[in-house]
């Protein structure tokens, strides 16, 4: 059977910053709690001093507003002079600007038109965060902000090798929760999930676990999907529920359009398909159509 992944999902390598983003501890009431504060909403992390990495200012550029500098950038990047756009970007993001700090982060995070740089990609996205941390989750920016903590979260899984982000399971823990809980991020949730499934940075729980693998699943996040169509379906941690499990990893399968990424969750499909009687698979189907149903 294919594995499924053990990393974060979204972001490709993981961002949260140590300069005025290292964050208090979330609290042991939430870390080692039960599963009936799992789904409490996580305080707001709060920055400690001091600063343990140098501001990012802006360079020293004429703009006519900090959204000049922002649309300035972005159609410098759209026209393929990535390097230029860097320059307009970074005046905005030394503002302050949450899509500059972000577009930054996700540029030398993934090395796209800049060399690529953990660190550097960390900074931003920790400025954001600190930043922004309580952007209404109805705002338009507020997708950028929680995609912040989802990748500083991520980079604490393993840290950055040769500096001084150092691998701190317990606070990935901390900024998947906040972006799960206050943004209600199906990333954040998913990577949470996986967390508790394998004890890293909490203590292990399969049914806090499902109960995160849920509400992601319910967002339409296709490994959430998969992963708790299995837990529902080997029983892990909840109550056995084939017929369930078996629409959840269908729907999954439905949606894999990757057939390298996404053998696990074939795989995963198969074996639920196969271990499901001709009841769980007409169930399995009358539960789909209801989902389908319900969400036109």
């Amino acid at each position: 059977m294919g594995q499924s992944p053990i990393r974060a999902e979204p972001q490709k390598k993981k961002p949260m910053r140590t300069s005025n983003f290292i964050l208090a501890v979330v609290g042991a009431a939430f870390l080692g709690a039960g599963a009936a504060h799992a789904l409490d909403a996580a305080p707001r992390p709060q920055p400690l001093t001091p600063a343990l990495a140098p501001a990012l200012a802006a360079p020293v550029t004429k703009y006519g507003s900090v959204r000049d500098a922002l649309r300035s950038g972005m159609r410098t990047y759209n026209a393929g002079d990535k390097i230029g756009a860097v320059h307009a970007l970074e005046y905005a993001a030394g503002q302050g600007h949450s899509l500059a700090l972000w577009k930054l982060g996700r540029m030398y995070a993934d090395g796209d038109g800049v060399e690529h740089d953990d660190l550097k990609a960390f900074e931003y996205f920790s400025k954001l965060a600190d930043q922004h941390a309580d952007e209404s989750p109805d705002s338009p920016n507020a997708g950028a902000v929680s995609s912040a903590f989802v990748a500083l979260g991520s980079y604490f899984l393993d840290g950055i090798q040769g500096t001084y982000v150092a691998a701190n399971p317990a606070r990935a823990v901390e900024m998947f929760s906040y972006a799960a809980s206050y943004f209600s991020d199906s990333n954040a949730q998913y990577n949470l999930a996986r967390l508790y499934l394998e004890g890293t940075g909490v203590r292990k729980d399969s049914r806090q676990a499902a109960r995160w693998f849920n509400l992601a699943a319910e967002k339409g996040h296709t490994a959430s999907q998969a992963l708790l169509g299995h837990l529902l379906m080997t029983g892990q941690g909840v109550p056995r529920q084939r017929a369930k499990g078996l629409m959840w990893l269908t729907l999954a399968r439905e949606a894999s359009t990757d057939a390298a990424k996404d053998q696990w969750i074939v795989d995963l499909y198969q074996d639920a398909f196969t271990a499901s009687d001709d009841s769980d698979r007409k169930l399995a189907l009358a539960l789909l159509e209801q989902y389908i149903q319900a969400r036109r």
